[in-house]
């Protein structure tokens, strides 16, 4: 049987109609080529587009030791200098698989001090990504992982991803430092994003945050997963 997925979104043309828990009504779009998009390069690429749905990474700032971090920038300043903006989807694809993939290995092996990793303060992480619920964006599925954090949602209409994702940091971090007594950046100030293309993209972001506790042979205690009413409803 085709999921619900399949038969009303075959395209990005085609929105999905998503029924908030207050009873509003949302539109479910993927990434349109022929809207405009705003395209942000400061220190890693971003794309924005109206109520689009985004497939975000967020880290802890000591997640990844500077000395493989250092060589990565190297090699992605190398690469950008050859592949100026403004990028096609085709380029923005090459750059995740050569360097987002990259970070997602080197987040899984669990490096830093892991705090999320703390029941309490991965719950924190997830209340807080819950907090704007049907009034600032729609969340699909999430997971808490010990060093970072996958979510995949879908910013409501007059708000903007980054925008969103400033205030999950801000609020988390004055939740979370206390506790250990520390100061200074919690979070990685960038983040990687992805603007959801197709079903079948969004079946795989689904997948993918489902599957990473077991990826990173984490026990149940040492995550948060998350999946919304109606992705558990669809058959992915």
């Amino acid at each position: 049987m085709a999921s619900l997925l399949d038969v009303c979104v075959a395209s990005y043309s085609c929105p999905i109609s998503l029924s908030s828990m207050d009873g509003r009504d949302h539109e479910f779009h993927y990434f349109n080529p022929h809207k405009d998009i705003v395209r942000q390069h400061h220190v890693l690429p971003h794309w924005e587009q109206n109520e689009v749905t985004y497939f975000v990474t967020f880290r802890l700032a000591d997640s990844i030791p500077q000395s493989k971090l250092g060589q990565w920038k190297a090699e992605r300043e190398a690469w950008m200098a050859f592949h100026p903006p403004p990028w096609t989807s085709d380029i923005e694809e090459e750059y995740h698989q050569r360097f987002s993939k990259t970070v997602e290995h080197w987040l899984d092996r669990g490096y830093g001090a892991c705090v999320l990793r703390e029941p309490e303060c991965a719950r924190i992480v997830d209340s807080a990504l819950n907090f704007f619920e049907d009034n600032r964006s729609i969340r699909h599925a999430s997971v808490v992982m010990p060093n970072h954090v996958h979510v995949l949602f879908t910013p409501i209409k007059g708000h903007r991803l980054s925008d969103i994702l400033h205030s999950w940091k801000s609020f988390t971090a004055n939740k979370i430092n206390p506790k250990f007594d520390t100061q200074g950046n919690l979070w990685q100030r960038t983040y990687f994003d992805r603007i959801v293309r197709s079903s079948d993209h969004f079946g795989n972001c689904v997948r993918y945050i489902r599957r990473n506790p077991e990826k990173a042979a984490l026990k149940p205690q040492e995550y948060c997963h998350f999946e919304s009413e109606w992705v558990r409803s669809l058959d992915i």
